[in-house]
């Protein structure tokens, strides 16, 4: 039986929940673990409290969705908390009014969790805006031309408790999935699906409570979250974030702070290996265990020099917007450099081919085909352009092979196979 419990006066209680930690956010609280100097319970509860002490924005909420513009840090899980029973759309920190507003465009999001920073970039409308620069401890709504301070700090924890949970089939999340012809869809994952990829990251990266990960990747980008967040506090790990990436800073933390995994994209490596370069003193990093990198595929050169620089495999993982982590050279398998991996747990791979929908043997390419629980739930409205489902199969718009070591490899040019 999994447990969180804070004992402090004015817990904020959930025992209306046949099973509090089917919710996700709740799952992430019980599992023990920090998110810089908060603890991620502090962190949940603060949102179940903002929408106890706040009505107006429970009633700007009614009825509609959510949106979270937030960089890199605790108070996302605060934000999540507080759009309970809501779906949430998931913002860019990098993107620009005109990106926002075209998210924002027809989905009857009512309130946006951001910081006051981002929220200058929100395009004018008459939705509510909260602002969590001060979570946990107090939060600012605008509403209607007012503006109010929320106190939270009065509520540090939760007391709950309940049996592991797969997590309920109940939208939680919508992230954007782009066609082929380039237009936006909304593709939600549930709080199972949720709770599959932060399982499936402590899995694969076999996470434990002594981990200290830095977390530099925005929430909206859902595998890294998985990674960096969702999975380590699962684990009851220690998360410290990095709100704006910036190499020199990255990898001051790397090495002072005591991190042990990190996950990054393909150029953000690059610049630390910059960085490392152009230092005069040598760079140790005695606790670094797992480097991941997501995004883009990693040519094998960087991962040759990465090695080579600081004796840590830079391990790739690899998805689609609908199935964020779906294949991952793990640490528990050789580093196959220039591959995809294995499937991650929790992911069925299979090569299949395009017109037939027939499974193709080792070393032949194909429609790379996904399925299992860490894939999404659908998309939310118009599915037309967007990935198709055969025989139960998730088809990508990928090419891929598998090798005869059981690894995968996209084929960026299917006609010269």
């Amino acid at each position: 039986m999994s447990r969180c419990s804070r004992r402090q006066p004015h817990i904020t209680r959930l025992s209306s929940l046949s099973n509090p930690l089917s919710l996700f956010p709740i799952a992430l609280a019980a599992g023990g673990g920090r998110v810089d100097d908060a603890s991620a319970a502090s962190l949940v509860a603060a949102g179940f409290t903002l929408l106890q002490r706040s009505a107006p924005l429970v009633r700007a909420l009614a009825g509609g969705r959510s949106a979270i513009l937030l960089p890199t840090s605790g108070a996302f899980l605060t934000a999540l908390a507080a759009s309970d029973g809501h779906q949430v759309v998931l913002l860019s920190s990098d993107a620009s009014t005109e990106e926002i507003g075209a998210q924002l465009a027809g989905r009857d999001v009512r309130a946006v969790f951001t910081t006051r920073a981002l929220a200058a970039r929100l395009p004018t409308g008459d939705r509510a805006v909260v602002l969590l620069d001060h979570a946990p401890a107090a939060a600012i709504v605008q509403v209607g031309g007012t503006e109010s301070r929320i106190d939270l700090g009065s509520h540090f924890g939760l007391d709950l408790e309940g049996e592991e949970d797969e997590g309920r089939d109940e939208e939680c999340v919508i992230v954007p999935a782009r066609t082929s012809d380039g237009r936006v869809l909304d593709a939600h994952f549930t709080h199972r699906n949720l709770l599959a990829l932060a399982r499936g990251a402590v899995d694969a990266t076999s996470l434990l409570p002594r981990d200290h990960v830095l977390a530099a990747l925005p929430p909206s980008q859902l595998g890294g979250f998985a990674l960096t967040m969702a999975g380590p506090l699962l684990a009851g790990a220690r998360v410290s974030t990095l709100a704006r990436f910036s190499a020199s800073e990255a990898l001051r933390r790397i090495e002072m702070d005591g991190i042990t995994m990190i996950t990054l994209t393909a150029s953000m490596y690059a610049a630390l290996l910059d960085e490392m370069t152009a230092r005069v003193s040598a760079v140790t990093l005695p606790e670094l265990r797992v480097c991941v990198c997501i995004g883009t595929p990693v040519d094998a050169a960087l991962q040759d020099r990465w090695f080579a620089q600081t004796g840590v495999e830079l391990r790739q993982v690899f998805g689609v917007a609908e199935a964020p982590l779906a294949l991952f050279n793990a640490p528990h398998f050789p580093n196959r450099r220039g591959t995809l991996g294995v499937p991650f747990p929790g992911v069925q791979v299979s090569i299949r081919d395009p017109q037939s929908g027939a499974a193709l043997p080792r070393g032949v390419s194909g429609a790379l085909c996904l399925r299992g629980t860490l894939a999404f739930s659908g998309y939310v409205r118009d599915e037309h352009g967007g990935l198709t489902v055969r025989d139960g199969w998730l088809v990508t718009r990928e090419t891929a092979r598998e090798r005869a070591d059981g690894a995968f490899e996209l084929i960026a040019d299917p006609s010269l196979t």
